[in-house]
Protein backbone atom coordinates (compact mmCIF):
# COMPACT_ATOMS: atom_id res chain seq x y z
CA UNK A 1 0.00 0.00 0.00
CA UNK A 2 1.40 3.37 -1.02
CA UNK A 3 1.73 6.42 1.22
CA UNK A 4 1.88 10.17 0.57
CA UNK A 5 5.29 11.83 0.74
CA UNK A 6 6.78 15.19 -0.18
CA UNK A 7 10.16 15.84 -1.77
CA UNK A 8 11.93 19.16 -2.01
CA UNK A 9 14.41 20.19 -4.71
CA UNK A 10 16.45 23.33 -5.26
CA UNK A 11 15.51 25.36 -8.33
CA UNK A 12 18.11 26.85 -10.68
CA UNK A 13 16.16 29.72 -12.28
CA UNK A 14 17.68 32.23 -14.69
CA UNK A 15 17.74 35.89 -13.65
CA UNK A 16 14.58 36.51 -15.68
CA UNK A 17 12.84 33.44 -14.23
CA UNK A 18 13.79 34.48 -10.67
CA UNK A 19 12.15 37.86 -11.30
CA UNK A 20 9.03 36.10 -12.63
CA UNK A 21 8.93 33.80 -9.59
CA UNK A 22 9.11 36.84 -7.30
CA UNK A 23 6.32 38.55 -9.27
CA UNK A 24 4.18 35.40 -9.05
CA UNK A 25 4.66 35.25 -5.28
CA UNK A 26 3.85 38.96 -4.89
CA UNK A 27 0.67 38.77 -6.98
CA UNK A 28 -0.56 35.78 -4.98
CA UNK A 29 0.20 37.65 -1.76
CA UNK A 30 -1.85 40.61 -2.97
CA UNK A 31 -4.67 38.26 -3.96
CA UNK A 32 -4.65 36.72 -0.48
CA UNK A 33 -4.72 40.15 1.21
CA UNK A 34 -7.45 41.46 -1.10
CA UNK A 35 -9.59 38.38 -0.40
CA UNK A 36 -9.06 38.85 3.35
CA UNK A 37 -10.12 42.52 3.09
CA UNK A 38 -13.17 41.45 1.06
CA UNK A 39 -14.27 39.11 3.85
CA UNK A 40 -13.61 41.67 6.59
CA UNK A 41 -15.46 44.48 4.78
CA UNK A 42 -18.42 42.30 3.81
CA UNK A 43 -19.02 41.23 7.39
CA UNK A 44 -18.28 44.58 9.03
CA UNK A 45 -20.39 46.77 6.73
CA UNK A 46 -23.17 44.45 5.56
CA UNK A 47 -23.09 41.51 7.96
CA UNK A 48 -22.43 39.21 4.98
CA UNK A 49 -20.25 36.12 5.32
CA UNK A 50 -18.08 35.84 2.20
CA UNK A 51 -17.06 32.27 1.44
CA UNK A 52 -14.49 30.56 -0.77
CA UNK A 53 -17.06 29.80 -3.48
CA UNK A 54 -17.96 33.49 -3.78
CA UNK A 55 -14.35 34.59 -4.11
CA UNK A 56 -13.45 31.79 -6.52
CA UNK A 57 -16.32 32.89 -8.78
CA UNK A 58 -14.89 36.44 -8.80
CA UNK A 59 -11.52 35.24 -10.09
CA UNK A 60 -12.66 35.29 -13.72
CA UNK A 61 -13.45 39.01 -13.56
CA UNK A 62 -10.27 39.78 -11.59
CA UNK A 63 -8.13 38.09 -14.22
CA UNK A 64 -9.97 39.82 -17.09
CA UNK A 65 -9.48 43.25 -15.48
CA UNK A 66 -5.73 42.66 -14.90
CA UNK A 67 -4.41 40.50 -17.78
CA UNK A 68 -0.79 41.63 -17.33
CA UNK A 69 -0.91 40.95 -13.58
CA UNK A 70 -3.27 38.39 -12.08
CA UNK A 71 -4.29 37.15 -15.52
CA UNK A 72 -0.87 35.70 -16.36
CA UNK A 73 -0.83 33.13 -13.57
CA UNK A 74 -2.53 29.76 -13.27
CA UNK A 75 -6.22 29.91 -12.34
CA UNK A 76 -5.88 26.78 -10.19
CA UNK A 77 -2.92 28.23 -8.25
CA UNK A 78 -5.01 31.31 -7.45
CA UNK A 79 -7.84 29.06 -6.26
CA UNK A 80 -5.29 27.33 -3.99
CA UNK A 81 -4.35 30.70 -2.49
CA UNK A 82 -8.03 31.44 -1.80
CA UNK A 83 -8.40 27.98 -0.21
CA UNK A 84 -5.41 28.82 1.97
CA UNK A 85 -7.30 31.86 3.28
CA UNK A 86 -10.46 29.78 3.72
CA UNK A 87 -8.48 27.23 5.75
CA UNK A 88 -7.21 30.07 7.99
CA UNK A 89 -10.80 31.18 8.64
CA UNK A 90 -11.99 27.65 9.38
CA UNK A 91 -9.16 27.25 11.88
CA UNK A 92 -10.11 30.62 13.43
CA UNK A 93 -13.75 29.59 13.91
CA UNK A 94 -12.66 26.21 15.32
CA UNK A 95 -10.55 28.00 17.96
CA UNK A 96 -13.49 30.24 18.83
CA UNK A 97 -15.76 27.21 19.33
CA UNK A 98 -13.17 25.52 21.54
CA UNK A 99 -12.73 28.63 23.69
CA UNK A 100 -9.09 29.13 22.75
CA UNK A 101 -7.38 32.40 21.79
CA UNK A 102 -9.01 33.07 18.40
CA UNK A 103 -6.15 34.60 16.41
CA UNK A 104 -8.02 36.30 13.55
CA UNK A 105 -6.39 35.77 10.11
CA UNK A 106 -3.83 38.48 9.36
CA UNK A 107 -2.71 40.31 6.27
CA UNK A 108 0.50 38.88 4.85
CA UNK A 109 3.53 41.16 4.67
CA UNK A 110 6.25 40.60 2.08
CA UNK A 111 8.24 38.42 4.42
CA UNK A 112 5.28 36.29 5.52
CA UNK A 113 4.08 34.83 2.23
CA UNK A 114 6.63 32.51 0.66
CA UNK A 115 4.72 29.67 -1.06
CA UNK A 116 2.48 29.22 -4.12
CA UNK A 117 0.79 25.89 -4.83
CA UNK A 118 -0.51 24.28 -8.03
CA UNK A 119 -3.09 21.66 -6.90
CA UNK A 120 -2.68 19.30 -9.85
CA UNK A 121 0.27 18.28 -12.00
CA UNK A 122 -0.60 19.29 -15.56
CA UNK A 123 -2.92 22.18 -14.61
CA UNK A 124 -0.76 25.30 -14.99
CA UNK A 125 2.37 23.30 -14.15
CA UNK A 126 4.18 20.20 -15.34
CA UNK A 127 6.81 18.17 -13.51
CA UNK A 128 9.73 16.89 -15.62
CA UNK A 129 8.40 18.95 -18.50
CA UNK A 130 11.30 18.17 -20.84
CA UNK A 131 12.08 14.45 -20.43
CA UNK A 132 14.09 14.51 -23.66
CA UNK A 133 16.92 16.05 -21.61
CA UNK A 134 18.44 12.96 -19.92
CA UNK A 135 20.91 14.95 -17.79
CA UNK A 136 18.58 17.66 -16.49
CA UNK A 137 15.11 18.01 -14.96
CA UNK A 138 12.73 20.91 -15.51
CA UNK A 139 9.43 22.02 -14.04
CA UNK A 140 7.16 24.13 -16.23
CA UNK A 141 5.19 26.86 -14.47
CA UNK A 142 2.60 29.00 -16.25
CA UNK A 143 3.87 32.55 -16.69
CA UNK A 144 7.43 31.57 -15.73
CA UNK A 145 8.57 28.88 -18.17
CA UNK A 146 10.72 25.77 -17.89
CA UNK A 147 12.78 26.13 -14.71
CA UNK A 148 15.76 23.87 -14.15
CA UNK A 149 15.63 21.64 -11.05
CA UNK A 150 18.54 20.26 -9.06
CA UNK A 151 17.04 16.78 -8.61
CA UNK A 152 19.26 14.95 -6.11
CA UNK A 153 17.01 11.90 -5.63
CA UNK A 154 14.41 9.98 -7.64
CA UNK A 155 10.72 10.90 -7.39
CA UNK A 156 8.58 7.93 -6.40
CA UNK A 157 4.85 7.58 -6.73
CA UNK A 158 2.51 9.93 -8.60
CA UNK A 159 3.07 13.68 -8.42
CA UNK A 160 -0.16 15.25 -7.13
CA UNK A 161 0.61 18.87 -6.20
CA UNK A 162 3.51 21.18 -7.04
CA UNK A 163 4.56 24.16 -4.91
CA UNK A 164 7.29 26.75 -5.16
CA UNK A 165 8.83 28.23 -2.03
CA UNK A 166 11.26 31.07 -1.44
CA UNK A 167 13.78 30.72 1.37
CA UNK A 168 15.99 33.79 1.54
CA UNK A 169 17.51 34.12 -1.92
CA UNK A 170 16.88 30.47 -2.86
CA UNK A 171 13.89 28.96 -4.62
CA UNK A 172 12.64 25.41 -4.11
CA UNK A 173 10.04 23.17 -5.72
CA UNK A 174 8.07 20.85 -3.43
CA UNK A 175 6.30 17.81 -4.88
CA UNK A 176 3.55 16.06 -2.94
CA UNK A 177 3.36 12.49 -4.24
CA UNK A 178 0.67 9.86 -3.78
CA UNK A 179 1.08 6.08 -3.91
CA UNK A 180 4.73 6.17 -2.83
CA UNK A 181 5.72 2.53 -2.22
CA UNK A 182 6.60 1.75 1.41
CA UNK A 183 10.10 0.37 1.96
CA UNK A 184 9.51 -2.11 4.78
CA UNK A 185 12.67 -3.04 6.68
CA UNK A 186 13.35 -6.57 7.98
CA UNK A 187 12.20 -7.26 11.55
CA UNK A 188 14.75 -6.94 14.35
CA UNK A 189 12.65 -8.19 17.27
CA UNK A 190 13.78 -5.22 19.39
CA UNK A 191 11.86 -2.42 21.11
CA UNK A 192 13.14 0.87 22.52
CA UNK A 193 11.97 3.77 24.65
CA UNK A 194 13.12 7.33 23.94
CA UNK A 195 13.62 10.11 26.47
CA UNK A 196 13.87 13.53 24.80
CA UNK A 197 16.46 15.85 26.27
CA UNK A 198 18.62 18.92 25.85
CA UNK A 199 22.05 17.57 26.79
CA UNK A 200 21.36 14.73 24.31
CA UNK A 201 18.62 14.91 21.69
CA UNK A 202 17.46 11.41 22.66
CA UNK A 203 18.53 8.83 25.22
CA UNK A 204 17.38 5.27 24.55
CA UNK A 205 16.32 2.65 27.05
CA UNK A 206 19.43 0.70 25.96
CA UNK A 207 21.56 3.54 27.33
CA UNK A 208 22.62 5.01 24.00
CA UNK A 209 22.54 8.82 23.70
CA UNK A 210 21.97 10.49 20.32
CA UNK A 211 23.89 13.75 20.24
CA UNK A 212 22.26 17.18 20.24
CA UNK A 213 24.46 19.29 17.91
CA UNK A 214 22.93 22.64 19.11
CA UNK A 215 23.10 24.21 15.66
CA UNK A 216 21.51 27.50 16.72
CA UNK A 217 23.91 27.92 19.65
CA UNK A 218 26.92 27.22 17.43
CA UNK A 219 25.75 29.91 14.99
CA UNK A 220 24.83 32.41 17.71
CA UNK A 221 27.94 34.55 17.21
CA UNK A 222 27.47 34.90 13.45
CA UNK A 223 23.74 35.53 13.89
CA UNK A 224 24.31 38.22 16.52
CA UNK A 225 26.83 40.00 14.28
CA UNK A 226 24.48 39.80 11.28
CA UNK A 227 21.52 41.12 13.30
CA UNK A 228 23.60 44.00 14.72
CA UNK A 229 24.67 44.91 11.19
CA UNK A 230 21.01 44.79 10.11
CA UNK A 231 19.97 47.13 12.95
CA UNK A 232 22.43 49.77 11.70
CA UNK A 233 21.06 49.81 8.15
CA UNK A 234 18.61 52.44 6.92
CA UNK A 235 15.12 51.11 6.23
CA UNK A 236 14.38 50.76 2.52
CA UNK A 237 18.04 50.81 1.49
CA UNK A 238 19.75 48.19 -0.67
CA UNK A 239 22.27 47.53 2.09
CA UNK A 240 19.45 46.72 4.49
CA UNK A 241 18.01 44.28 1.95
CA UNK A 242 21.37 42.51 1.75
CA UNK A 243 21.62 42.44 5.55
CA UNK A 244 18.12 40.92 5.80
CA UNK A 245 19.13 38.26 3.25
CA UNK A 246 22.26 37.50 5.31
CA UNK A 247 20.26 36.92 8.52
CA UNK A 248 17.70 34.81 6.63
CA UNK A 249 20.47 32.70 5.07
CA UNK A 250 22.00 31.96 8.47
CA UNK A 251 18.64 30.90 9.91
CA UNK A 252 17.95 28.76 6.82
CA UNK A 253 21.29 27.01 7.27
CA UNK A 254 20.42 26.19 10.89
CA UNK A 255 17.05 24.76 9.76
CA UNK A 256 18.75 22.59 7.13
CA UNK A 257 21.33 21.33 9.64
CA UNK A 258 18.62 20.53 12.18
CA UNK A 259 16.54 18.66 9.60
CA UNK A 260 19.57 16.69 8.38
CA UNK A 261 20.39 15.67 11.96
CA UNK A 262 16.79 14.61 12.58
CA UNK A 263 16.81 12.41 9.46
CA UNK A 264 20.03 10.68 10.50
CA UNK A 265 18.89 10.08 14.10
CA UNK A 266 15.46 8.79 13.01
CA UNK A 267 17.00 6.49 10.40
CA UNK A 268 19.30 4.96 13.03
CA UNK A 269 16.29 4.15 15.22
CA UNK A 270 13.99 2.69 12.55
CA UNK A 271 16.79 0.46 11.30
CA UNK A 272 17.45 -0.92 14.77
CA UNK A 273 14.01 -1.37 16.35
CA UNK A 274 10.58 -2.77 15.47
CA UNK A 275 8.77 -0.84 18.23
CA UNK A 276 9.69 2.72 19.18
CA UNK A 277 8.05 4.41 22.18
CA UNK A 278 8.41 8.15 22.77
CA UNK A 279 6.92 10.84 25.01
CA UNK A 280 3.72 12.52 23.82
CA UNK A 281 5.11 16.02 24.22
CA UNK A 282 3.18 19.28 23.94
CA UNK A 283 6.14 21.31 22.74
CA UNK A 284 4.16 24.52 22.17
CA UNK A 285 3.01 24.46 25.80
CA UNK A 286 6.48 23.58 27.09
CA UNK A 287 8.08 26.56 25.32
CA UNK A 288 5.43 29.10 26.28
CA UNK A 289 6.82 32.40 27.62
CA UNK A 290 7.35 32.69 31.36
CA UNK A 291 7.26 36.51 31.35
CA UNK A 292 3.62 36.71 32.44
CA UNK A 293 1.89 40.10 32.60
CA UNK A 294 2.46 43.40 34.40
CA UNK A 295 -0.14 42.44 37.00
CA UNK A 296 1.17 38.90 37.37
CA UNK A 297 4.84 38.78 36.38
CA UNK A 298 6.39 35.40 35.67
CA UNK A 299 8.87 33.54 37.84
CA UNK A 300 12.43 32.51 36.86
CA UNK A 301 11.93 34.23 33.51
CA UNK A 302 15.60 34.18 32.47
CA UNK A 303 15.99 30.47 33.26
CA UNK A 304 12.74 29.58 31.47
CA UNK A 305 13.76 31.60 28.40
CA UNK A 306 17.08 29.76 28.27
CA UNK A 307 15.31 26.39 28.54
CA UNK A 308 12.88 27.40 25.78
CA UNK A 309 15.77 28.26 23.47
CA UNK A 310 17.48 24.96 24.23
CA UNK A 311 14.30 22.94 23.55
CA UNK A 312 13.67 24.73 20.26
CA UNK A 313 17.34 24.43 19.26
CA UNK A 314 17.23 20.68 19.92
CA UNK A 315 14.41 20.42 17.36
CA UNK A 316 12.18 17.93 19.18
CA UNK A 317 9.22 18.69 16.95
CA UNK A 318 11.23 18.26 13.75
CA UNK A 319 12.72 15.00 15.00
CA UNK A 320 9.37 13.48 16.05
CA UNK A 321 7.79 14.48 12.71
CA UNK A 322 10.62 12.86 10.73
CA UNK A 323 10.58 9.79 12.97
CA UNK A 324 6.82 9.33 12.43
CA UNK A 325 6.95 9.16 8.65
CA UNK A 326 10.16 7.11 8.55
CA UNK A 327 8.60 4.59 10.94
CA UNK A 328 5.49 4.40 8.76
CA UNK A 329 7.52 3.82 5.59
CA UNK A 330 9.71 1.20 7.28
CA UNK A 331 6.76 -0.70 8.76
CA UNK A 332 7.78 0.10 12.35
CA UNK A 333 5.34 0.65 15.23
CA UNK A 334 5.49 4.07 16.88
CA UNK A 335 3.79 4.58 20.26
CA UNK A 336 3.38 7.89 22.13
CA UNK A 337 2.90 7.77 25.92
CA UNK A 338 2.07 10.27 28.65
CA UNK A 339 5.43 11.58 29.96
CA UNK A 340 4.16 12.41 33.49
CA UNK A 341 6.36 11.02 36.28
CA UNK A 342 8.56 9.01 33.90
CA UNK A 343 11.61 10.87 35.23
CA UNK A 344 10.56 10.44 38.91
CA UNK A 345 9.64 6.74 38.81
CA UNK A 346 12.16 4.06 39.70
CA UNK A 347 12.47 1.62 36.81
CA UNK A 348 13.33 -1.19 39.25
CA UNK A 349 10.71 -0.94 42.05
CA UNK A 350 8.21 1.59 40.67
CA UNK A 351 8.53 4.07 43.56
CA UNK A 352 7.51 7.59 42.51
CA UNK A 353 9.05 10.58 44.30
CA UNK A 354 10.42 13.95 43.34
CA UNK A 355 13.46 13.27 45.51
CA UNK A 356 14.44 10.31 43.28
CA UNK A 357 15.84 12.78 40.73
CA UNK A 358 19.02 13.86 42.54
CA UNK A 359 20.44 15.99 39.72
CA UNK A 360 19.71 16.50 36.04
CA UNK A 361 21.79 13.43 35.18
CA UNK A 362 21.58 11.28 38.34
CA UNK A 363 18.70 9.08 39.53
CA UNK A 364 18.74 7.45 42.97
CA UNK A 365 15.61 5.74 44.29
CA UNK A 366 14.83 6.70 47.89
CA UNK A 367 12.96 3.41 48.41
CA UNK A 368 15.20 0.65 47.01
CA UNK A 369 18.48 2.51 46.44
CA UNK A 370 18.60 1.81 42.69
CA UNK A 371 20.88 4.26 40.86
CA UNK A 372 21.08 4.97 37.14
CA UNK A 373 21.50 7.73 34.62
CA UNK A 374 18.29 9.75 34.95
CA UNK A 375 17.56 9.79 31.21
CA UNK A 376 18.12 6.05 30.81
CA UNK A 377 15.84 5.36 33.79
CA UNK A 378 13.13 7.57 32.21
CA UNK A 379 13.54 5.86 28.81
CA UNK A 380 13.00 2.42 30.41
CA UNK A 381 9.79 3.69 32.04
CA UNK A 382 8.63 5.11 28.71
CA UNK A 383 9.27 1.78 26.98
CA UNK A 384 7.30 -0.14 29.62
CA UNK A 385 4.38 2.29 29.41
CA UNK A 386 4.30 1.93 25.62
CA UNK A 387 4.39 -1.87 25.70
CA UNK A 388 1.60 -1.85 28.31
CA UNK A 389 -0.52 0.35 26.04
CA UNK A 390 0.08 -1.98 23.11
CA UNK A 391 -0.81 -5.09 25.16
CA UNK A 392 -4.00 -3.40 26.40
CA UNK A 393 -4.99 -2.46 22.83
CA UNK A 394 -4.39 -6.03 21.61
CA UNK A 395 -6.42 -7.50 24.49
CA UNK A 396 -9.39 -5.20 23.88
Amino acid sequence: MGVRRSVKFLLRPTIKQAASLAACLEDHRQLYNAALEHRRTGYRKAGVTVRYGDQSADLKDIRADDPAGQGRWSFSSQQATLRRLDKAFRAFFARVREGRTPGFPRFKGRGWFDTVEWPKDGDGCRWDSQPEHPTATFVRLQGIGHVRVHQHRPVRGRVKTISIKREGTRWYVILSCDDVPAETLPATGAAVGLDMGVASLVTTSDGDPLANPRHLASSAGRLAAAQQALARKKRGSKRRGKAVARVAALHAKVRRQRLDGAHKAALTLVRGYDVIVHEDLRIANMTRSASGTIERPGRNVAAKSGLNRSILDAGWGVFLHVLAYKAESAGRELIAVDPRNTSRTCSRCGHVARENRVTQAEFACTACGHTAHADVNAAINILRAGLALRDAAEAA
